[in-house]
């Protein structure tokens, strides 16, 4: 069992010299307690390097020691190493249209408080005065904690450049070109990191959730809009330039309706919740209002509302049928908010993928996992613990990427 009470001395700083201390860590962080020798077999390092990357962990605090009972082991007892998950907290924010959503989280990535505010105005500055009012806030809860928090994530929906901590195009927000990471730094004190949403939220699934131990995963979100992750070879794909994953811009119907995007037919423009609105609306005569009451029209038996979510099921299919054809994934987990329909179009999702998932890419594990948006907002955290993790490595890869130029 790992503890759940927070260290009260400040944090080292994390010694992550190496990636190899970084892998060793992680390998903890989602698979722990472990022994040295089952770090060195997940890992594929030697013994000696555990031990190596092992030792200045524990001196720093970030791992601890448990004890095993010699009497109970074979041969030579094995202490297992685990995270301490009080040593440092770290706060995520998901962004929505209409709110912010925030959580507090210790190192081991659970919510220690939850928080969330209104927005009223999508400008960039208005939402970054609200982001800095949510994390003086959730600073002032880890207050009674006893430790600092050391890094911020931002969840934005849309076209974001992580490197440079850069929204390029936000839907939903509206925005585009906005230095989220430098502006968000300039008012928290904290180093900042800012992801898209989905990827975020891949990469909590991959250390915390469905994906742990998987080296091939997709997670695909339906709702506002229809999102995809991708991890490949145990690493989240972003692409040469950011956008790997669109499934929802997948164009499976040529004469379809037109996505907000331009094209025509895309699985977006069919099965994304405004989209499933708007047809509602179109073919029934009856004026929709939003999601709930979609779902609700269609659960009361409305004539056309089922064939809608119908057709939803089936473009929602046939693209994670495209993402399993693609690169063969052992599994897809489906969520998002659009999960509270589920029961209108899981026939056709399961029937879809079925007919066009090619070969043995049909026996691709797909699943559903509901969600909250907390667990968004816990996907920002986790991106901010994973640049704390590995930011020693960045810096060394951007210096010697400087002295070669």
């Amino acid at each position: 069992m790992q503890s759940t009470s927070p260290s009260t001395s400040p944090p080292e700083a994390f010694p992550a010299q190496t990636p190899a201390v970084a892998d060793i860590f992680t390998t903890v962080l989602s698979h722990g307690p472990l022994t040295r020798s089952e770090v060195a077999e997940r890992t594929g390092l030697s013994a000696a390097a555990v031990t190596k990357a092992v030792r200045p962990l524990i001196a720093a605090g970030y791992l601890a020691e448990d004890a095993v009972d010699a009497r109970r082991a074979l041969g030579r007892p094995a202490n297992p190493v685990r995270v301490d998950p009080g040593r440092a907290l770290f706060v995520g924010i998901k962004a929505t249209g209409d709110e912010l959503i925030g959580v507090l989280t210790d190192l081991c990535c659970r919510i220690r408080v939850a928080r969330h505010l209104p927005l009223t105005d999508p400008d960039p500055r208005s939402v970054l005065a609200r982001i800095a009012e949510l994390v003086r806030e959730l600073r002032t809860e880890a207050e009674g904690f006893g430790v600092p928090v050391l890094g911020l994530g931002l969840a934005v929906s849309g076209d974001v450049d992580r490197v440079e901590g850069t929204v390029r195009y936000s839907p939903f927000l509206g925005w585009r070109d906005v230095a989220l990471g430098e502006l968000a730094r300039a008012v928290s004190g904290l180093p900042v990191t800012v992801e898209n949403d989905v990827r975020a939220l891949t990469v909590a699934e991959q250390w915390f959730g469905a994906g742990v131990g998987l080296s091939d995963f997709a997670l695909v979100t339906v709702g506002a809009g229809i999102g995809c992750g991708l991890v490949v070879h145990g690493k989240v794909v972003a692409g040469a330039h950011g956008v790997a994953g669109e499934i929802g811009h997948i164009a499976i119907d040529p004469a379809g309706p037109v996505c907000r995007c331009g094209n025509r037919g895309c699985v977006e423009a069919i099965a994304a919740d405004q989209a499933i609105v708007d047809r509602i609306t179109g073919t029934t005569g009856v004026a929709v209002t939003d999601a709930a009451h979609a779902v609700d029209l269609a659960r009361r038996g409305l004539p056309g509302a089922r064939e809608v979510y119908a057709a939803a099921g089936e473009a929602i299919g046939r693209g994670i049928a495209t993402v399993a054809n693609l690169f063969g994934p052992q599994r897809v987990i489906i969520s998002g908010e659009g999960l509270a329909a589920y029961d209108l179009f899981a026939d056709q999702i399961r029937g879809a993928f079925a007919a066009y998932a090619f070969g043995s890419a049909a026996r691709c594990d797909v699943r559903t996992r509901a969600l909250p948006f907390e667990e968004w907002a816990r996907g920002a955290a986790a991106t901010a613990i994973q640049s704390f993790i590995r930011s020693d490595i960045h810096r060394q890869r951007s210096h010697g990427a400087a002295a070669r130029a």
